[in-house]
């Protein structure tokens, strides 16, 4: 694997990384209680850390690092579908929405992960921070699935 196939991997997934941001502030930004909503920050500041981290290895590989998260048109890729509907949604919609993110986002570390050639170094930093988005992604699931039980 060259360095460029490298760097386009870690830029993959720096993009993904901002849309968990963007998509965890905005979800914060809406929270009805304050436990959903500062978890909802913390995640977004994981998320943030992980961009960050991935950003160094692509310029350690000689790339340009990606610094936004996808395209405006293909909004999160998963992540909050619209911007708009949020106002309205319960910590349960939204729970639902930051697991349904969460989803977009372990499909994008695992594609990344089946690359054989990806060097020990750049693997180890992504097989981490895979584990970070399941651990999300489970912790969001398990409040959502808390949260239905509570409504009923």
């Amino acid at each position: 694997m060259d360095n460029k196939d490298v760097i386009k991997t870690l830029n993959s997934l720096i993009e993904t990384s901002k849309d968990g941001e963007y998509g965890f502030r905005l979800c914060a930004e809406h929270a009805q209680t304050s436990q959903i909503k500062e978890l909802f920050l913390t995640r977004a500041g994981s998320c943030a850390r992980a961009a960050s981290e991935l950003q160094t290895l692509v310029i350690q590989y000689g790339g340009k690092a990606e610094t936004e998260g996808s395209t405006a048109g293909s909004l999160h890729r998963g992540w909050v579908a619209v911007k708009g509907t949020l106002a309205g949604y319960s910590d349960l919609k939204m729970l639902e929405e930051a697991e349904r993110g969460e989803d977009a986002a372990l499909d994008a570390y695992r594609d990344a992960l089946r690359d054989e050639d990806l060097p020990s170094d750049v693997r180890a930093v992504v097989e981490r921070q895979y584990q970070g988005v399941k651990e999300n992604h489970d912790q969001m699931r398990n409040l959502r699935n808390r949260a239905r039980e509570s409504s009923h």
